[in-house]
């Protein structure tokens, strides 16, 4: 099951994401996947605010993890740098604790993801446009996702 949906602003990402942000629940994990400059922590950015986080968000690409409190915690990993890595930074903690998680760049961490995730591609069509392809990996995402479209 594949859901997809063109967003043409800043605004439809913000939607989009507080929509999301709606239905999640601690323990929820959402991987992100798009080239450079797709949009995965501009998303990122709109679903902590969606989930009350009023701290600035940005990218933790050298810092692997940001956490953030909102109405529910936040973990938002940049795991680019541990392409080449076997390194474990406490998985279970990150994905099984009481916070949401966002997972950029999560292929390269693929065998250590929880198995049921909502997996979310962002593909950059113009400056405004993106499309945004959701894949519901698992009943509970599959439901989510349904609850969206």
């Amino acid at each position: 099951m594949i859901f997809e949906k063109m967003i043409m602003s800043l605004e439809e990402t913000q939607s989009l994401a507080q929509n999301i942000a709606d239905l999640l629940e601690p323990q929820d994990t959402i991987t992100l996947e798009g080239d450079l400059g797709a949009g995965k922590t501009t998303f990122t950015q709109a679903l902590a605010k969606a989930l009350g986080i009023t701290r600035t968000v940005n990218s933790p690409t050298f810092t692997i993890m940001k956490q953030y409190e909102g109405r529910l915690p936040l973990n938002h990993l940049d795991v680019y740098r541990l392409s080449d890595s076997d390194e474990d930074l406490g998985w279970d903690e990150i994905f099984y604790g009481d916070a949401v998680t966002v997972v950029e760049w999560a292929h390269l961490i693929e065998e250590d993801l929880p198995e049921e995730r909502l997996a979310i591609e962002i593909y950059r069509i113009d400056d405004n446009k993106r499309k945004f392809v959701l894949k519901p990996i698992g009943k509970r995402y599959e439901r989510l996702c349904e609850e969206l479209f």
